[in-house]
Order: structure tokens, then C-alpha cells, then sequence
């Protein structure tokens, strides 16, 4: 379900751009590797190189410009190492999470003691009541914020769920996106 407050107030377009990247991540299937874009203006873009007319969407006030496959390790630290050139706007990441909900969280490790982040992965990818999501989460230099979390939707014989369930708020992933704006930093 999205936020109607967030989306109908998508001055900016960012939330639109969001929906599109979260679609175009979503063809490829389930299992994917994290995904990174630069969010440039679409028309500075077309200005700059008017081959591109049939392939982006004029109207759009934002066009994601996929990137080159991040470096294994940890999402934070590869974060960290990224500065996008001024002539990039935002950036966007699709990543594939495990969401548990709140009565679930009892009994994990806390994430806190040494290799206690890579127990937690484990027993949250493990635990019964997990549910897979692919969240995309963005951000312009300017400040807005927009995610997108498509839950996949379950297929065991308990669960009448049928299809996937798509969430959208601003501040679904408040780390993520802090993130993502260090990178657009100087």
C-alpha cells in the first residue's frame, strides 16, 4: 500500500523514479545482487546526448542511469568509498532485505558483539517468520527521500498470499538513506 500523503506530494518526481527503478529491478526476478543508480536530470541528460531520446522518458523529471555492480564486502563500507561527480542529482540502490516483524525480534543477537551482525543476517534469513522484501531507497542532493519495498509475496501452504504487497514511505530505511546521501557529499 503506498503512503497517498507521500505520493501525491511527489513534487519532485523522486518517488515516481523510485517506483520505475524498483519495476525495472523487479524484471529481472527475485535473487538479485544490490543495485546501484546515479539520478540525473533527465534534461541536461538529452541536452547532452540527444541519442538518448527514444530510450528515456523526456517527460520524466529524473532519469536512473544504472552503475556498475558495487564490490563484495559490506553495503556500508562500499557506500563510504562512493562521491558522485555534481553532475549527478541523487542516487538510488535496490537491495534484497529479510523483514521480521516486531514480535520476532526477540531472541536474536543483538548484532552488537563481534560477528554478532553476520549471526544476525543468519538468523533473521532463517527464522519462520521472515519475509523477503526488495527495498529501493533514493535520495536528491536537494534533500527529498522516497522508498519502495515490494514484500514477496509467500508461497508455502499456510499463507493465502498471492501476490507481492508494495510499501512506500520516505523513511522506510532512515540508515540506507543517510548513505546514500554521504555519497552525494563532497
Amino acid at each position: 500500500m503506498a503512503d497517498a500523503q507521500d505520493s501525491n506530494q511527489d513534487d519532485n518526481g523522486l518517488a515516481a523514479v523510485t517506483r520505475e527503478i524498483e519495476e525495472f529491478v523487479a524484471t529481472g526476478g527475485w535473487d538479485q545482487p544490490v543495485a546501484l543508480f546515479g539520478l540525473v536530470d533527465t534534461t541536461a541528460l538529452l541536452a547532452t546526448q540527444p541519442e538518448l531520446t527514444a530510450d528515456v522518458d523526456a517527460t520524466a523529471p529524473w532519469t536512473p542511469v544504472a552503475q556498475e555492480s558495487l564490490p563484495a564486502g559490506e553495503l556500508d563500507e562500499a557506500l563510504a568509498k562512493i562521491v558522485w561527480p555534481e553532475s549527478v542529482a541523487g542516487a538510488a540502490l535496490a537491495q534484497e532485505i529479510v523483514v521480521l516483524p516486531p514480535n520476532a525480534e526477540q531472541g536474536l543477537p543483538t548484532g552488537d558483539e563481534p560477528g554478532g551482525g553476520e549471526r544476525l543476517r543468519d538468523a533473521a534469513a532463517n527464522h519462520p517468520l521472515r519475509t523477503e522484501a526488495r527495498l529501493v531507497a533514493a535520495v536528491l542532493r536537494d534533500g527529498p527521500r522516497a522508498c519502495v519495498m515490494r514484500l514477496r509475496a509467500r508461497t508455502d501452504a499456510t499463507d493465502t498470499t498471492t501476490t507481492d504487497e508494495i510499501i512506500e514511505h520516505p523513511e522506510l530505511a532512515p540508515n540506507l538513506l543517510h548513505a546514500l546521501e554521504a555519497t552525494l557529499r563532497e
